[in-house]
Formats: structure tokens, sequence, C-alpha cells
């Protein structure tokens, strides 16, 4: 890849040519500190929409049904706060030039623990991502092709787990490849995949006898923690900040493509959640493609979309895991039998979670609520208070900061209590 165009899907890859050492710090930051800022402001808001713009957008209509429509004010509170916390990212990095990405900003304020702690909440969140890439493939799949049933040794396996299976054998290749340049180049549509699905869900709306006639209710404060912790999943991208502040030209210029990647991306979600939610109401499915007629060509084009994504992202997203784990082995780190062994067991128990919690919705939302809203607005604001010393004078700037770190903690209890009584009760 050139240099002004380095791979934003995933902040944490670095090139297999590179010298593989065992330290977690090296495997995080020789892939930032081979980058140079050289990326206009425009090319800066478009990784900015794309790491912002994924799956979450399925299940933000099911967010909102989950909360009733009061529940969006408080996706824009979480919008407000995870761009601010996104600023704080970029106030940290000013501090110290050799702050290339998010584990370095956690070792800047807490030391060795406070990178270990960001790298495993990163590490965690990527993981359980891209377990429930294959349940939304499976059960996509299974929406289109039903009846598909595939026998082995004379057991038959149900349709969504024969497409979870088939669909990792069809990604693993890609997990064992050494340069994931194209994949980048295909997983970057993420913009144009969420566009191409709102517009085809609004056309199967409009002018296929769906319409827009579901009232919904105006507040379901049941349903509320579910409907924060999915929409502080889709605010996830934090990690990525950094790159995208080190990747920029100008850098002056990160708080205005920040602003405008947060309001485009939250006009997004905010327009899907109403549109899914006027057409199912509180029938709408965790995924809103499970919850589209079939036999349209506007809903198959959202499904095809829907699936085509997550596939190429997949290696991306999971990259910086297995190198991680390959860094633990140091005598066996340049080995590829070796390389493929722990890649392949990898992919084996990413299927036996997707297999094992088959509930996107419910996985998704403890994903957003223990997960990433600690990364995105918890540990940055703590990160911040640590680094510029805030905590020692009280003001107007303390306020906001304990404001929102109080925010991030409550709906890390509720939502995570919440989502794992969900996945308990679906077992």
């Amino acid at each position: 890849m050139s240099r002004d165009e380095p791979s934003l899907t995933v902040p944490l890859i670095v090139e297999e040519k590179q010298s593989l050492g065992c330290k977690l710090e090296d495997v995080e930051t020789n892939y930032s500190h081979s980058t140079t800022g050289t990326a206009s402001s425009f090319k800066t808001v478009f990784h900015g929409l794309n790491a912002l713009s994924g799956v979450g957008i399925l299940s933000i209509p099911y967010a909102l049904s989950s909360g009733g429509w009061l529940s969006l004010i408080l996706l824009f509170v979480i919008s407000f706060a995870a761009f601010y916390s996104g600023l704080l990212i970029q106030r940290c990095m000013d501090v110290d030039s050799n702050i290339r990405t998010y584990p370095d900003i956690g070792e800047r304020a807490f030391g060795y623990k406070g990178r270990l702690l960001v790298s495993v909440v990163i590490y965690a969140e990527l993981y359980l991502v891209a377990a429930g890439f294959l349940i939304l493939e499976g059960d996509n799949l299974q929406r289109l092709f039903p009846d598909m049933v595939l026998g082995v040794a004379g057991f038959e396996i149900g349709a969504r787990q024969s497409f979870v299976i088939f669909v990792a054998l069809l990604i693993l290749p890609t997990v064992w490849l050494d340069n994931l340049s194209i994949l980048s180049y295909i997983s970057a549509s993420g913009v144009l995949a969420s566009a191409i699905i709102l517009v085809s869900i609004f056309w199967t709306g409009a002018f296929n006898g769906i319409g827009f006639n579901q009232k919904g209710t105006l507040v379901n404060w049941h349903g509320i923690p579910n409907a924060v912790s999915l929409y502080a999943f889709c605010y996830c991208a934090h990690p990525v900040f950094p790159t995208l502040y080190t990747s920029m030209k100008n850098k002056r210029q990160f708080s205005n493509v920040l602003l405008v990647c947060f309001i485009l991306c939250t006009l997004n979600y905010a327009s899907m959640a109403a549109l899914g939610y006027l057409m199912f109401g509180s029938n709408v499915q965790s995924q809103i493609t499970l919850s589209l007629p079939t036999h349209n060509f506007s809903s198959r084009l959202a499904i095809y979309t829907t699936l085509v994504n997550p596939i190429a992202k997949y290696a991306l997203m999971v990259t910086p895991i297995v190198k991680v784990t390959k860094n633990w082995f140091p005598l066996n780190c340049n080995n590829r039998s070796f390389s493929l062994f722990i890649s392949t067991a990898f992919v084996i128990s990413n299927v036996t979670v997707a297999l094992s919690v088959p509930f996107f919705g419910d996985l998704m939302s403890l994903v957003g609520a223990f997960l990433s809203m600690t990364a995105s607005t918890v540990l940055p604001c703590l990160c911040y208070m640590k680094i510029s010393r805030t905590y020692r004078r009280f003001g107007f700037e303390m306020v906001v900061l304990v404001s929102v770190v109080l925010l991030g903690i409550a709906v890390v209890v509720f939502g995570t209590y919440s989502s794992l009584l969900q996945i308990i009760g679906h077992l």
C-alpha cells in the first residue's frame, strides 16, 4: 500500500516482513511508526467514516425498538461523549510526540499496566466483533437459503450453523495471508456499504409494500440498557483515531475532521434507526436485514451488501490478535507452519464462540456496553486526566470529564448486566 493510504480499518496491523519481537508494544507500534503524515483532510474524513461505519448500522433499529423513540436522545449523548473523548486522544498525543497508538496513551498515563489494560480491551473487542461477523453471515445466509442442511457422519447440521462453518472455511485462507493490502482496499467500502444498505431499506419500505406505518412506543425503560449498549457499539473506532491523527498532513484539522465524521455517521445511524422502527415497529429483528422480505431486488441487495463487507474485514480484524498470540512463542515466531496453526486455531475458536452464543444483538450489546464504552469514553478520559493532570484542579473541564466517565461506567455496569441476562436467558 502507498505511504499515504495506510489500512485504517485496524490500527495495530504490522507488516510480516518487519522483525517480530516478543513485546506487546512492538506489535502495537511497528506499523504506526512506519506511517507518515501525508494524508489530506478529505482522505482522513473518508477513513474516519469507514472506521465508524460498521455492522452497528444493522442493529440500530433494534436498539431503537428496545428503548423507544426517546432513546434516540441517548444516541446523540453517546455520540457527543465519543466525539469528546476522540478529541482527548488528540490532546494526549500532542503532549508526547512518541505516542503513536492507543496503547501508547495508556502507557504514558499509567505505565505498562495501562498499556496492558488498553490492549486487552482492544483485542477482546476485536475478537468478539469477529465472532459477531460469523453470526451475522450465518443468520443472513439462512435468511436467503433456509432449507440448507449439512450432513456429516450421519449428523445433520442446521442451516445457520452450516453457513457459519462454510463462511469460516471461506475466510480461513485470508487469515493465512501475509499481505492484507488487497483486503484493506475492499474493506474500505464500509461507507459505500452503509449508504447502499440505507437506500435499499428505504426503497423497500417506500416502494415494496411495507410502508412506514408503525408508531412504536415513546419510551421503554426496561430496554434502555440494551439500547444504549448497542448505540455505544456504533462508536467503537477510537483505537483507529491515533493512526488517523498521525497520518494527517495538517494535524490542526483533526478536530474538524472528527466533527464531520461524527455528524455524518450519527445522522446515518439515526436515519436507519427511524426507518427500521417505522417499517417494523417492535417486531424488528436484531439485524434489520432479517426483517426484510427476500423476494424483491432492494431487499436482496441490502442482504448481499451486508454479507460481503464482513468477509473482507474479518482478516483485518483478527490479524493483530493472531500476531500477538504468535509472539507469545518467540522461538516459533517466524515458523510458517506454526503461524498457520495459530491462525487456524484462532478461527476455530471464533467459530466455537459463534456457534455457542448465536445471538448477534445480545453479543454486540455486550461488546458495546463492556468493551466499546470502556475504550471509547472511560479510558480516554482517565488517561487524559492523568497525563494532563487535570484531576489536580477543579473546573468546568473536570466537571465534563467526570460526567463522561460516570456516564461510561453506568453504561458498562447496567448494559453489561442486561446483556449477560439476555444471553443467559437465550442459552
